[in-house]
């Protein structure tokens, strides 16, 4: 019986994914194999030994201490494209919030007094609206700085939209290649992006590299009175130098999933309440894909989506299979083939891939492991850990 010791609401469809004759799910698990969370802020120490494999039921892991996963041998998964629409769908919002003065249009309606006649209600109307007056977006450049899961999608809606669409991505994977629209206009860095755009809307994760990359130097790229949308995550832009952009009418206005003190109450600012996922259909795509692939690494060994372990996946056959993380190092594999050699042990099918200082294997043999074979590899050098698992059904 595999244990998942689960954090904040995990949808049920998801906690269905995880059939009950074979997990004991919950919140109150002791010794878990699994933890399952959302937002919930994991501490190193609540990575007890049995910990193989932590669960994101969303994009971002800054609320869990990877680090610190990684030299523990523990794999760290995330969604990425699970909350994919949802985040779309709001971005478009924003850019129509920025484009057309929908929030004081509507606020100015409610101020109206209560009881007023039909007749002065439409006079004061018509001699008010005109404050509200926007502009169309179709024409205008939208510039997409990330150009992934949710950056191709918001790509393509805005090319369906009438807007002409330049992107960026230094680090862009084969996969999103192939899901970007051909109309989406490659740029070679992000200043070229900034200057050609009338609205950029952020679309990359929180890295070292990324954090503050929306500074006082970047913000100068801009063409001037440009809009910014930050659905990203709010580390990437430094709100002080936004603030004396958006002071100065460097930037036009700021629209973001992220309020912060320093913006808060801006005339130029529309801030929400971090809402991008924060729909049905989100939390449910988020907790299906995190379910299954952890259910997938604790029966098979198998990792898609890690964000510290490389991308491993290897077929069941009717064989036995071991599953080993081991320091990046020279002479590792080959010590932990020897040990196997000797014990005349035959390898029916074997996976090894990298990522910067681990190492992961996962190794078919026809053999039944037993506990000296299994203390064997788990005592050379640069093991961190050793899993078994038994023939398919």
């Amino acid at each position: 019986m595999l244990k998942i010791k689960t954090h904040n609401q995990i949808a049920v469809v998801g906690l269905d994914r995880l059939p009950r004759d074979r997990y004991e799910v919950g919140t109150e698990i002791s010794d878990p194999d699994g933890l399952l969370l959302r937002s919930y802020p994991l501490r190193a120490e609540e990575l007890t030994p049995n910990v193989r494999a932590v669960a994101r039921a969303g994009a971002g892991v800054n609320n869990i201490p990877v680090e610190a996963c990684t030299e523990k041998g523990v794999v760290v998964f995330n969604t990425p494209g699970a909350n994919a629409n949802s985040v779309k769908e709001l971005v478009l919002a924003g850019l129509l919030l920025a484009a057309r003065d929908l929030f004081g249009g509507m606020r100015f309606v409610a101020d109206l007094p209560v009881g007023m006649s039909e007749t002065d209600m439409n006079s004061q109307v018509e001699a008010e609206k005109k404050k509200f007056r926007g502009t169309e977006i179709k024409g205008k450049t939208l510039g997409v700085l990330g150009l992934g899961a949710i950056g191709s999608r918001v790509a393509r809606a805005a090319l369906d939209l009438g807007m002409d669409v330049v992107g960026f991505d230094p680090a862009i994977s084969v996969d999103a290649a192939w899901q970007l629209p051909s109309e989406v206009q490659r740029v070679e860095n992000m200043q070229s992006l900034f200057s050609h755009a009338d609205y950029v809307t952020l679309h990359v994760p929180l890295l070292d590299a990324t954090r503050g990359m929306i500074n006082a130097d970047t913000i100068g790229s801009f063409k001037k009175g440009a809009v910014l949308l930050n659905f990203s995550r709010q580390p990437i832009v430094e709100s002080v130098a936004l603030k004396d952009a958006l002071d100065a009418g460097q930037i036009g206005m700021y629209v973001a999933d992220f309020p912060v003190p320093e913006l808060a109450g801006h005339s130029a600012v529309r801030l929400m309440p971090h809402l991008g996922a924060s729909t049905d259909e989100a939390e449910e795509n988020c907790a299906i894909m995190a379910a299954d692939q952890l259910a997938d690494f604790l029966e098979n060994g198998n990792i898609v989506n890690s964000v510290n372990f490389p991308r491993v996946r290897l077929a069941r056959s009717h064989t036995y299979r071991l599953a080993l993380t081991n320091q990046n190092v020279p002479r590792a594999l080959g010590n932990i083939t020897s040990v196997l050699a000797d014990r005349n042990i035959n390898v029916v099918d074997m996976l090894n891939q990298s990522r910067d200082a681990v190492a992961y294997n996962l190794i078919d043999i026809e053999t039944k492991p037993d506990a000296d074979l299994l203390a064997d590899l788990a005592n050379i050098e640069s093991v961190i850990n050793v899993s078994v698992f038994d023939r398919p059904a």
